[in-house]
């Protein structure tokens, strides 16, 4: 009896302390102390809740056969070695069973392109953790062209955006004894010659936002000497800025981005110690450098331009009147642009399927050519030459393994050079694109991959995932986890094409922007209750997943929809909306929510914010929740707090945090593989059994 009452009384009071006004709810939060990362208190509420879960999902029958599935796609000997194209070479991070973290390698170019590539290692990421007692993520290099033999490499410990950066020579193989070192940071740097670097980071202790990143621009001597380029101020998101380049290599000024917020930017030309303000909108972003030419995509309507097309202005006359590069039909969107030595190429998005143009200056006007890749893919731009016109774009679909493809963006060329081998079998699946009817009368697209012949009769487990934020576009890809482990057992894959996404470029995510954040769960759900209207599914057999802005998504799903699924998976997500901005970098993100701290903001995030809405008495399906204890983007205390209400409320659910890997979850091949046997193995009792 005292048992149940201090469990009503415990009920009573968290029930209380989150169901009051937005203000009422921060103050009151029982489960403010899960904030605290590494704290032993919650620390040890980690590992409880990880031995229960690992009890049930890594004891289930199914696990060492998933987990054996996952490691060997993950691990695959055959897998397609991803092209960084650096100079004359081929650069490439490897990962395998032995290599965990993986070796930085480099091979020729031209012996890459035929297939025979003679790997030569650069750098033992392996080694160098254990030399150092860390554990070492390989975040990429940035190089100093031409030659570009010495390179700044990022090194993340744990797998965190903040990154240590050291030069390091390529042909030496090692790091330049008493180079360049830069602490752990968030920070953005590049070579302005060989001897100085300009960078955005913490230079003095506290000199960042309010989301964490720097917004103080410096240039860096071998002799420590710094020199203050651009401040921004403590309300922005971020400072950052790119190098602009002669056909020698050689700096010829800088492009500085100073982020007000998320989405709006301004921008300057850095040249000769003069700042020259650039007459962009506030909503762009900034591409590269051709053609004596700066390339942006616009995301607001300027002069006679719509929103979503990409436009150059001149870097001899950055005021003068801006270029039309492409201009997004009302049926497209611009996911990508990359610059090669003289050319632009547009990844663009086509009734949300894929198509790659590139752009020259001919005649004093941008002419485009659409490039002879496969059809019905989506593409994106593995990577672009500084020194030449060479592209290297991927090309994949749900039932279609990523192939590489090598362009000659001068000539239009293009050849297949790898070719990753299926990973399931196809044969036995179909793809359908349908829509669904949203609450505004919105035509909502999404996908549906299925078995063969499956019955519509509502009886096929169907896994539906969806993002819906920051012009995010989710098109079809190849996802080899999913069609071993739960396509190839009978079940269902769903993509839903909501809004808030970029698959129909700006105006698709603007339009659920801030208080108009409802209609996007609205087209979630809309895509819900289609799919059971067609007999594809039922609510008993389907499942949601979704992560980090995904988890928005999920948990709202959860909260205002419990009836519409049987399982829902929450992964590295945000969750308590009324703190979000409080947590990690999520001050970075006011312009696509709002802002807690503004009252009016505050009601509309109230009133569908997941850890807020949950309500004693309300059937819930059971969750799976998961995060990353390293995960220095999205705050784990989203989802330990959202798992710690669901337990006071006496609702099942299952919580795992990995320790490792960052806001990403995948850098370790290993830990990626056994994250995803537990979300199947999840999955498959909630909707197979």
């Amino acid at each position: 009896m005292k048992r149940q009452l201090t469990s009503v009384l415990r009920l009573l009071v968290l029930t209380l302390a989150l169901a009051g006004p937005p203000s009422a709810a921060r103050a009151e939060d029982p489960f403010l102390w899960l904030e605290d990362i590494e704290s032993p208190r919650a620390l040890d509420w980690v590992a409880r809740q990880n031995a229960r879960t690992a009890a049930v999902l890594e004891g289930d029958r199914r696990y060492p056969v998933f987990l054996q599935e996952a490691r060997a796609i993950f691990t695959a000997p055959d897998r397609i070695a991803w092209p960084d194209l650096r100079g004359g070479a081929v650069d490439n991070l490897w990962q395998d069973a032995d290599q965990v973290q993986g070796v930085w390698r480099t091979t020729d170019a031209n012996a890459y392109r035929a297939g025979r590539p003679q790997w030569t290692p650069l750098l033992d990421l392996d080694a160098l953790s254990r030399a150092e007692g860390r554990n070492w993520i390989f975040k990429g290099a940035t190089c100093l062209p031409p030659a570009a033999t010495l390179c700044l490499v990022r090194l993340s410990d744990g797998g965190g955006d903040a990154v240590e950066l050291r030069e390091f020579d390529v042909a030496r193989r090692a790091f330049v004894e008493g180079g360049f070192r830069l602490p752990a940071s968030k920070q953005t740097v590049d070579w302005l010659d060989r001897d100085t670097l300009v960078a955005a980071r913490e230079w003095t202790p506290g000199e960042v936002t309010a989301s964490g990143y720097p917004f103080v621009l410096r240039t860096l001597d071998r002799q420590g000497e710094t020199r203050e380029v651009f401040r921004g101020q403590a309300s922005d998101v971020s400072v950052a800025a790119s190098v602009l380049r002669g056909e020698d290599g050689r700096s010829e000024g800088l492009v500085i981005n100073r982020a007000v917020d998320f989405f709006r930017s301004e921008f300057s030309l850095w040249r000769d110690g003069r700042l020259i303000r650039l007459p962009l909108p506030l909503r762009a972003t900034y591409q590269g450098s051709a053609q004596g030419r700066m390339i942006f995509i616009i995301k607001e309507d300027w002069k006679g331009y719509g929103r979503g097309s990409v436009v150059a202005l001149r870097r001899d006359d950055p005021a003068g009147k801006p270029e039309l590069v492409f201009a997004p039909g009302p049926r497209q969107a611009v996911q990508e642009v990359e610059v090669t030595a003289g050319l632009v190429a547009v990844n663009l998005l086509d009734e949300v399927k894929g198509a790659v143009e590139v752009f020259d200056m001919t005649r004093g006007r941008w002419t485009g050519e659409r490039l002879a890749l496969p059809r019905d893919a989506t593409f994106q731009i593995v990577s672009a030459s500084e020194t030449d016109d060479v592209l290297m774009i991927s090309a994949e679909g749900f039932l279609d393994p990523p192939s590489l493809w090598r362009v000659d963006a001068a000539t239009g060329e293009t050849g297949r050079i790898a070719s990753l081998p299926p990973r399931f079998q196809p044969e036995g699946a179909s793809v359908a694109q349908y829509w669904a009817t949203s609450s505004d009368g919105t035509r909502i697209p999404y996908f549906v991959v299925s078995p063969k012949g499956a019955r519509k009769d509502g009886s096929t487990p169907t896994l539906m995932y969806g993002y819906g934020g920051f012009e995010i576009a989710k098109p079809p890809i190849y996802l080899p986890e999913m069609g071993k482990l739960w396509l190839e057992r009978g079940g269902a894959y769903v993509i839903a094409n909501i809004r808030g996404g970029g698959e129909f470029g700006p105006a698709w995510h603007q339009s659920v922007m801030r208080e108009k954040r409802q209609l996007a769960f609205d087209d979630f759900a809309a895509v819900a209750r289609d799919l059971t209207a067609r007999g594809l599914t039922s609510p008993r057999r389907l499942g949601i997943y979704g992560r980090s802005n995904g988890g928005v998504l999920t948990t709202v799903a959860m909260t205002q929809h419990p009836e519409l699924w049987s399982a829902v998976v929450v992964e590295s997500p945000l969750v308590d909306m009324l703190r979000y901005h409080k947590l990690s970098a999520g001050a970075s993100w006011v312009g696509e929510y709002g802002n807690p701290d503004v009252p009016e903001d505050a009601a509309f995030i109230a009133r569908y914010s997941g850890y807020q809405n949950l309500k004693p008495g309300v059937a819930y399906p059971e969750a799976y929740i998961t995060t990353n204890t390293r995960d220095d983007r999205v705050h784990p205390g989203h989802a330990r707090k959202y798992a710690a209400r669901l337990e006071a409320m006496g609702v099942p659910y299952l919580y795992h945090e990995q320790t490792l890997g960052g806001h990403s979850n995948d850098s370790d091949p290993e830990m990626n593989a056994r994250r995803w046997a537990r979300h199947y193995v999840y999955l498959a009792r909630r909707l197979m059994d």
